[in-house]
């Protein structure tokens, strides 16, 4: 694996510290999954799980969908892979399913909520409000919590790509 993976300054001001764990923790969830082949990603291999590392990419475009589009600028974006039939539909993938297509959305979702946090202070309130409370998060309460949502995600990555292929690493 060698997907680059600096760890962000320890001296760095709070937004640049925030953002550059976030960037880290993308880089670590792409670098479990590199060199494996689409049928590896799709593998659901910590029984009874059905969770893949491929279904942990889409699950997290929808993540960066939904904190990033849904709620900080509520621009309206409905689900990726989801539906109402199927509210977990990153995670149900098919022979069709490939590694392609999931890490390119991935990707285009991370850009976008690149640019949409340029617009706002880490103090600054989110347009959206969550479904469940109402409640808007400011900038800094969203990148604390994808920061946690990635890093849980990643110790997950971990067990998964060691059960396909034996890697392990950090």
């Amino acid at each position: 694996m060698t997907t680059q993976r600096d760890e962000p300054a320890t001296t760095a001001d709070e937004r640049t510290m925030l953002e550059g764990w976030l960037d880290y923790h993308r880089r670590t969830l792409a670098w479990k999954c590199e060199g494996l082949t689409d049928a590896q990603l799709r593998t659901p291999s910590v029984e009874p799980s059905e969770l893949s590392l491929m279904g942990l990419v889409r699950h997290m475009a929808e993540v960066e969908r939904g904190w990033f589009r849904q709620v900080l600028v509520a621009d309206g974006a409905g689900p990726i892979y989801g539906s109402e039939a199927d509210p977990d539909g990153e995670f149900h993938l098919t022979e069709a399913d490939t590694w392609q297509e999931a890490y390119a959305t991935w990707q285009a979702e991370i850009d976008i909520a690149r640019r949409n946090a340029a617009g706002f202070g880490l103090d600054d309130l989110s347009k959206g409000r969550s479904r469940r409370t109402g409640d808007q998060f400011n900038l800094r309460w969203i990148y604390t919590h994808m920061i946690e949502e990635y890093a849980r995600h990643n110790g997950h990555a971990d067990l998964l790509r060691e059960r396909v292929d034996g890697a392990t690493g950090d």
